[in-house]
């Protein structure tokens, strides 16, 4: 009966073990990742290049008030990034080299981080949580 239990015992943390890890692969398809995704004020164009590539493009405001009534600072950048698993990690060419913006998809929203200057302008920053709202592909400014 010993030799049993210790058989069984064994059996389960074999097919724990090999249930956490399959769980633990987090990656998206190509279908998962383009398309035009949104806030209310920025804009993210991704397409999927094959090989881990992606091609990204972002544009954003940022809106304020001023005695003269209402103004916005603009910003966009554009390149390309390296996906693993579920989160690439995006640089605008022309970045400042502490720039790192991680985009992760995550239940068919796009969370998006930034870290460093990025050359967006005053206040403009691509960090937020998007909605996809094309999954065409994107017209970006290099076509």
């Amino acid at each position: 009966m010993r030799k049993t239990w210790q058989l069984w015992a064994l059996w389960l943390t074999a097919v724990s073990v090999v249930t956490v890890q399959a769980g633990s692969d987090k990656s998206v398809t190509a279908a998962q990742v383009n398309g035009t995704w949104k806030t209310k004020y920025s804009e993210f164009k991704i397409w999927a290049l094959g090989k881990q590539r992606l091609q990204i493009e972002f544009s954003g405001v940022y809106e304020y008030e001023t005695p003269q009534g209402p103004t916005a600072n603009e910003g966009e950048g554009s390149g390309f990034a390296t996906i693993e698993g579920d989160t690439a990690i995006f640089k605008p060419e022309g970045a400042e080299e502490e720039c790192q913006i991680p985009l992760r998809f995550a239940g068919g929203k796009l969370v998006v981080t930034q870290t460093g200057i990025c050359g967006f302008g005053h206040n403009v920053s691509a960090a937020g949580t998007y909605k996809k709202v094309s999954t065409r592909k994107p017209k970006f400014g290099s076509d």
